[in-house]
């Protein structure tokens, strides 16, 4: 499948991903029809007065919790990528029956309507947090993720392919700590949760990108993984808040101290690449072609405190 001319329809599509997906979609791939796929009809109308417009450009409101609509959505549609998600911790554990209807029986509803519409590829965007997940956010986007491996059993030869792509913090997304420490910086004072927090960072341009190679080579039940730098949080916060007084506020309940992106049991069936790893689903029962290249060695596992590449202070300032 040729990744032009296309019809792609985003779930979540006015978020920050979803944004960043269809400006570069629009140059690079020149899509038939690009379809935003969200429930704010405030978000859809402002992307629309920012120049989100063109022959190609679709606005669907809709709700991933509601098939109905998702499947009339992708009539004609050949890639889904699915960005979707109550993503927000403390917002997942005050509400966690909400977090599970989006995240989880969205993910469900994903699949089933691109199975029955006939879509060709699904892209489901995770997070590092469904490694061990410590909170409720965490544990649906782990569901979500075996549901999407798992679902090629159920799409049958020749039918709708799904992989997931799982990588860490975007710099300046929404929710993200950046624009808290841009905010706090006027009072001179910044709150870090623990000065010995560290984390993986990757731009949106580098995620979306990463989604579109991904779109291209995969076979179907991956879990795709891009190497990317890690930061402490205090080294963040130096470069934009410096000389500002930080308060250490203890980390909050459903945090870790450090993100790992791999662990030690999925290393056992993932392969390393060049620029990223490849988790191979552990009992395909599909006709899955394994992907060719070094296992990583047992034991080992792809931690934000462990990585060998660390972002400078340039490098940080460069992508923010």
């Amino acid at each position: 499948m040729t990744t032009e001319n296309l019809s792609i329809l985003v779930t979540g599509g006015t978020g920050s991903f979803g944004k960043k997906f269809a400006e570069i979609a629009l140059k690079e791939l020149r899509p038939h029809k690009l379809i935003v796929f969200s429930r704010d009809e405030l978000k859809q109308h402002d992307m629309r007065s920012e120049g989100y417009d063109g022959p190609a450009m679709r606005y669907f409101i809709g709700d991933v919790r509601n098939r109905d609509r998702l499947k009339r959505a992708m009539q004609g549609v050949d890639v889904v990528i699915h960005a979707a998600a109550l993503k927000h911790v403390p917002a997942c554990e005050y509400n966690p029956i909400e977090a599970i209807h989006t995240n989880i029986i969205g993910a469900e509803n994903i699949i089933n309507a691109a199975i029955d519409s006939g879509v060709k590829k699904v892209i489901a965007l995770s997070t590092d947090k469904a490694v061990n997940p410590v909170n409720l956010y965490g544990a649906t986007k782990l569901c979500a993720e075996k549901l999407f491996v798992q679902s090629n059993a159920y799409s049958g030869v020749g039918g709708t392919l799904f992989s997931c792509v799982r990588y860490g913090n975007v710099v300046g997304s929404r929710g993200s700590v950046v624009p808290l420490f841009r905010s706090q910086k006027a009072s001179g004072t910044i709150t870090i949760t623990d000065d010995r927090m560290t984390r993986f960072w990757l731009t949106l341009d580098h995620g979306v990108h990463f989604v579109l190679k991904c779109l291209s080579e995969m076979h179907g039940g991956e879990v795709f993984i891009p190497k990317i730098p890690s930061a402490r949080l205090t080294d963040l916060a130096d470069v934009l808040a410096p000389g500002c007084k930080r308060v250490v506020t203890g980390i909050r309940p459903g945090e870790k101290l450090h993100e790992c992106l791999l662990s030690t049991d999925e290393a056992r069936h993932a392969v390393e690449l060049d620029d990223m790893f490849v988790i191979e689903p552990e009992a395909p029962s599909w006709a899955f072609t394994n992907w060719k290249g070094p296992r990583p060695k047992a034991g080992w596992q792809y931690a934000s405190d462990t990585n060998t590449e660390w972002l400078t202070a340039q490098q940080l300032a460069t992508m923010l």
